[in-house]
């Protein structure tokens, strides 16, 4: 069966497919005849943006590779809704600084952002997500750890953790921080923290740097009691800032104390269903219970002591678990903007970038490079070369001079094992299509008129045609381009700029306004505008630019630009001509 990876040659030439050939051979040595998984976790903390669908693209992408060669495969998505709320994010709709008396809490007991239809403050951003990935084509299995944890689902491996806790205490042990006696005691001695203390401190503030709302937790309760992976929630005020102070392995009975609110409680644990293993047992814990195969893992995540370092540890040597496989990947940026984090909000999500783009080039942009290449998402201007890109691999995929490697991006980009993704069917440049949604302010019958003009042998005839593309491109001059930087025509010619033009300044007018209805089309008064300049120096219309040349056109371009929309930039000059209009040109250029 040929992959879509393939070339004519019949070798594998993309990132996914090496990845799917591993998978599939190390899911036949783990269990042979069984579905194939991947999976992938998202806390939702707060907007689940862009950095955070590489989690679910990379398996996401092998795993579809995988179906089209006819395998079953699974691709669990793990909701760390049972996460304790960490903070406040910034910038988040119908929040304010009432919502830090829930830190502590598991996300879903946290209520959801004010005017949210849903339940609690987990749902509402998991909901926003799955939107996105349905969109994007995703096919999974959505678990969540609450339900999970809730039902007593994973009571036998916190049974068996808590018994092995011995074990678990040592292969943490050999990441954490050590200090040196000398130095904890000057510390002590100027009254810092003792050393324990500033163990966990430590220990806290490494597990925040990776970034994750599960990573964030520390490795479990250490007090004088000794060390146990399980966090139980208060049972008076649902916070986990609570310290385990006796377990007994045989009855299984717990004491917890909260240092929140001071509650005490005895409960039995294998009946109790209000608690978690701390995040570097719990993952290990649920490859080896879902029998995970591949499951990626951030940069923050595969560092010495990290989550993923650690948990192959533990998963081997405490649940009789194999690691997954699966590549470190690097960080998703935006166009101006430092790494992303849910917690901080105030982030662009994949709903935002499907407002702004189609679904199959936000695909692409995850496909076309490996995993361990960061790249951006544009925001800006550089949207506008994006899919001028994404449009010429188009042509060469239609012309077969594509590269295997883009063509197997491509691939996967418009479509999954289920079938193609929905696209425009007349996909005009995004650069036109927001130049003219500029210049009409979204109105329909203007825009439709300058549209059916680009081409005037094959006309456009409905906007639908250019549909969804062009709701993306006015989504994209209504959000992100600023106010100032918006094309406003003039509604009266600047005489006093008329007045001051020399002759060739008024010739090289005349000219343009003397071939605009010979030339009114896209490709014609792209002829024109450039062609202007080339006849004021006694050149042919189709003569080759020379460098004083081009500083002429560029000249010309800046009067034209001043005379219609009092700047020195705007649109290019041929769209912006037509979206004008011939009559109105006319008069703003003093005919």
């Amino acid at each position: 069966m040929q992959t879509v990876a393939q070339s004519q040659s019949g070798t594998e030439t993309d990132w996914v497919s090496r990845f799917a050939d591993d998978v599939i051979a190390e899911s036949e040595r783990r269990a042979p005849g069984k579905p194939v998984v991947v999976a992938s976790g998202l806390s939702p903390s707060g907007p689940i943006h862009l950095g955070n669908l590489r989690e679910v693209m990379t398996p996401h992408l092998v795993a579809d590779e995988i179906r089209r060669r006819g395998y079953t495969v699974r691709h669990l998505i793990s909701w760390d809704d049972y996460d304790r709320y960490r903070k406040v994010p910034n910038g988040v709709p119908g929040v304010d600084a009432s919502w830090a008396e829930h830190i502590g809490k598991p996300l879903t007991s946290v209520p959801a952002p004010a005017g949210s239809a849903y339940p609690n403050w987990a749902e509402h951003f998991k909901a926003a997500m799955n939107e996105a990935l349905g969109e994007l084509g995703v096919e999974f299995d959505g678990i969540s750890q609450t339900e999970k944890y809730t039902s007593g689902a994973y009571r036998e491996q916190i049974l068996h953790a808590m018994k092995h806790r011995a074990e678990i205490d040592a292969v943490l042990d050999r990441y954490r921080t050590k200090k040196d006696p000398a130095d904890a005691a000057a510390k002590g001695a100027k009254g810092g923290k003792k050393p324990q203390q500033q163990k966990k401190v430590d220990e806290a503030e490494a597990a925040a740097e990776e970034g994750s709302g599960a990573a964030s937790e520390d490795d479990g309760s250490g007090g004088s009691a000794g060390y146990f992976p399980y966090k139980p929630y208060c049972g008076n005020c649902e916070k986990d800032l609570t310290t385990v102070t006796s377990y007994d392995d045989d009855s299984t009975e717990l004491n917890y104390t909260c240092t929140s609110c001071g509650f005490a409680e005895t409960v039995r644990l294998n009946e109790f269903n209000r608690g978690k293993l701390v995040w570097k047992v719990d993952w290990p814990m649920r490859w080896a219970y879902e029998g995970v195969v591949f499951e990626p893992s951030g940069v923050d995540h595969s560092s010495p002591g990290s989550s993923f370092v650690v948990g192959g540890q533990i998963v081997r040597e405490v649940f009789g678990g194999v690691q997954p496989i699966g590549p470190m990947y690097a960080f998703v940026g935006i166009s101006g903007m430092a790494k992303m984090s849910s917690s901080k909000g105030g982030v662009p999500t994949p709903a935002d970038a499907l407002k702004i783009m189609e679904a199959p080039l936000l695909r692409w942009l995850y496909a076309r490079r490996k995993p361990n290449q960061s790249f951006k998402i544009a925001f800006d201007q550089e949207i506008q070369r994006l899919y001028d890109e994404w449009d010429s691999l188009k042509r060469k995929v239609a012309d077969e001079s594509v590269l295997p490697a883009d063509a197997a991006a491509y691939s996967r980009a418009v479509g999954t094992a289920a079938g193609e993704l929905p696209r425009t069917p007349r996909p005009l440049p995004y650069r036109t299509l927001a130049s003219v949604v500029d210049i009409t302010a979204g109105h329909d019958e203007q825009t439709l008129r300058i549209l059916s003009e680009l081409d005037p042998e094959n006309p456009l005839t409905s906007l639908d045609e250019v549909r969804p593309r062009l709701d993306r491109a006015e989504n994209w001059i209504t959000t992100q381009v600023p106010a100032e930087a918006r094309t406003i025509v003039r509604d009266e010619p600047d005489k006093e700029l008329l007045g001051s033009l020399d002759d060739q300044g008024r010739e090289s007018l005349r000219l343009l306004l003397e071939g605009l209805d010979s030339h009114w089309s896209l490709d014609g008064l792209t002829t024109l505008v450039y062609g202007v300049p080339k006849v004021l120096a006694g050149l042919e219309p189709d003569a080759k630019p020379t460098p004083e040349l081009k500083v002429a056109q560029r000249s010309f371009f800046a009067l034209l630009y001043r005379l219609l929309v009092s700047r020195d930039t705007g649109p290019r000059l041929p769209t912006l001509l037509l979206a004008v209009g011939a009559d109105r040109v006319r008069r703003l250029l003093g005919a």
